[in-house]
C-alpha cells in the first residue's frame, strides 16, 4: 500500500509518496494543468501494481476552487481521494511538533502521514447532479448577498434625496416603489410630477392598492421633503435599483434551474414539511454523499451545530454556544430549516415546546430541534425512505 500526500496550491502542487512503512519513495512537484496532473498519474503508475489503483490512497486539504480541478481529476481516475479540514490538518501539525516549520514539502509529507491513519476513510463522490446543485446553491448565495448590499445602498440614498418616503409606503423595496423611484428619482421631481402620470404609476405597479389619493399623498410629502435634490444621487439611486432588479431576475433563474435538478433527483429531503427546493438543495448539495459520515453525529459536526465543550479542573461549563466551524451554508440552510419544520410539523413542534417549557432559550431549544432534524434527514438520505411524522418520535 502506498500513501500520497499533496499539498494543494495555485499554480503548483507538491507531492509527497510514502510506503506502508513510512518509506519516502518520491517527493516532487507536479504544475497545475493536464502536464501536471498527466505527470502525477505517472508517478502513481510507477509504483502501483493493482488494478484502479486499489494499493494508493490519497490525501489533500479542501483549499476551496483551487483543489477542485485535481480532486475530480483524481476520481474520474478512480483513485481513492479523503478531503481533510484545513483547520485539522493546522492543529495536528502543530500537535506533531513544537518547531515553528511549515514548507509545502513539509506539509504533502504531513498529508501523506494522516492518509496512513485509521480514521482515515475514502471520500465518496456525489452524483454530478448533486455536484452541480452545489454550484448552483453557493451561486445562488453569493448572489442574494450582493442583493443585500444593494438594497442596503438604495436604503441610504433614499434617506438622501427623500427620507420621507419609507414612511408613506409599505417597504421601498417593493414593484411601486422602484417604479416611483425609477420614474422620479428625487422629491423634487416628484413634487413636480402630473398628479395623473404619478397616480398611473404607483396604481399599475401596485395591483390597483395605491390610489390617486396615495399619490396625492406622497406628492404632497414631497413637496415640504428636506431632501436633496441632486442629479447625480438621482441618477446613482435609478442605477441601484436596475441592479437590484437584475440580480433578483438571475436568482429567480437560478431557483427554476435548482428547481429542476431537484425534481429529477426527487429526494425523500423534499417530503420533510418545511423544506422546499433551495433549502433542500443547499443541505443535499453540502452533504453530497451521505455515506461519508458514519453516523449523525459527525454530520451534525460537519455542519458546525454541536455545541462546544469547556472543562478545566472542576469547572464545567454549564452553558455553551455552538463551535461554527462546518461547512456555513448547510448550518444555516438546517437552521432556516429547523425554524420552518417546527412551524410545519406537529412533533417537531411539540418538541420545540417541550424545550422552551423547560426553561432553555429559544436559540438553545432550536439547536436541540436540528440536532433531530439532522438524526431525521440522515435517516431519509441513508434509507432512502420518505418523511413519515410517526416515525420520528423515537429518533
Amino acid at each position: 500500500m502506498f500513501y500520497i500526500g499533496i499539498d494543494v496550491a495555485k499554480n503548483k502542487h507538491d507531492c509527497c509518496i510514502l510506503k506502508h512503512n513510512l518509506e519516502e519513495v518520491s517527493l516532487f512537484t507536479f504544475t497545475n494543468d493536464k502536464a501536471g496532473f498527466d505527470k502525477l498519474m505517472l508517478e502513481i503508475s510507477r509504483f502501483s501494481k493493482e488494478t484502479h489503483f486499489s494499493d494508493i490512497k490519497i490525501g489533500l486539504e479542501s483549499t476551496g476552487h483551487y483543489s477542485t480541478n485535481l480532486t475530480n481529476y483524481l476520481l474520474q481516475k478512480r483513485l481513492s481521494v479523503k478531503i481533510y479540514n484545513p483547520l485539522l490538518v493546522s492543529l495536528k501539525v502543530k500537535a506533531d511538533s513544537l518547531r515553528k516549520t511549515k514548507t509545502d514539502k513539509s506539509d504533502c509529507r504531513f498529508l501523506a502521514r494522516l492518509t496512513m491513519t485509521e480514521e482515515s476513510k475514502p471520500y465518496i463522490q456525489p452524483v454530478s447532479s448533486v455536484s452541480e446543485l452545489k454550484i448552483l446553491t453557493r451561486n445562488r448565495h453569493r448572489l442574494v448577498a450582493q442583493r443585500s448590499k444593494l438594497k442596503l445602498s438604495l436604503s441610504r440614498l433614499v434617506t438622501i434625496v427623500f427620507p420621507e418616503l419609507p414612511e408613506l409606503v409599505y417597504s421601498v423595496n417593493q414593484k411601486s416603489s422602484y417604479a416611483l423611484l425609477l420614474e422620479y428619482p428625487t422629491a423634487s421631481a416628484i413634487a413636480n410630477a402630473h398628479l395623473t402620470k404619478l397616480t398611473n404609476v404607483l396604481h399599475s405597479n401596485s395591483k390597483g392598492k395605491y390610489t390617486r389619493d396615495k399619490a396625492l399623498e406622497i406628492r404632497k410629502v414631497a413637496e415640504n421633503s428636506i431632501g436633496f435634490n441632486s442629479f447625480a444621487t438621482g441618477f446613482e439611486l435609478q442605477q441601484t435599483i436596475r441592479l437590484i432588479q437584475n440580480v433578483s431576475l438571475e436568482i429567480s433563474l437560478l431557483d427554476n434551474k435548482i428547481k429542476e435538478i431537484m425534481s429529477e433527483i426527487d429526494s425523500p429531503i423534499l417530503s420533510i414539511p418545511g423544506i422546499g427546493y433551495v433549502l433542500g438543495a443547499i443541505i443535499l448539495s453540502e452533504i453530497g454523499d451521505v455515506r461519508n459520515f458514519q453516523n449523525p453525529a459527525k454530520l451534525l459536526k460537519f455542519a458546525g451545530l454541536e455545541p462546544s465543550v469547556y472543562e478545566s479542573g472542576k469547572f464545567k461549563a454549564s452553558s455553551t454556544s455552538i463551535v461554527k466551524r462546518g461547512s456555513k451554508y448547510l448550518r444555516w440552510a438546517l437552521l432556516q430549516a429547523t425554524r420552518l419544520v417546527a412551524i410545519r410539523d406537529e412533533t417537531f413542534k411539540a418538541y420545540m415546546a417541550k424545550k422552551i417549557s423547560e426553561g432553555k432559550h429559544f436559540f438553545v431549544a432550536q439547536g436541540h430541534v436540528s440536532k433531530k432534524l439532522v438524526r431525521v434527514i440522515f435517516s431519509l438520505l441513508k434509507n432512502s425512505t420518505p418523511f413519515q411524522p410517526s416515525s420520528i418520535l423515537a429518533t
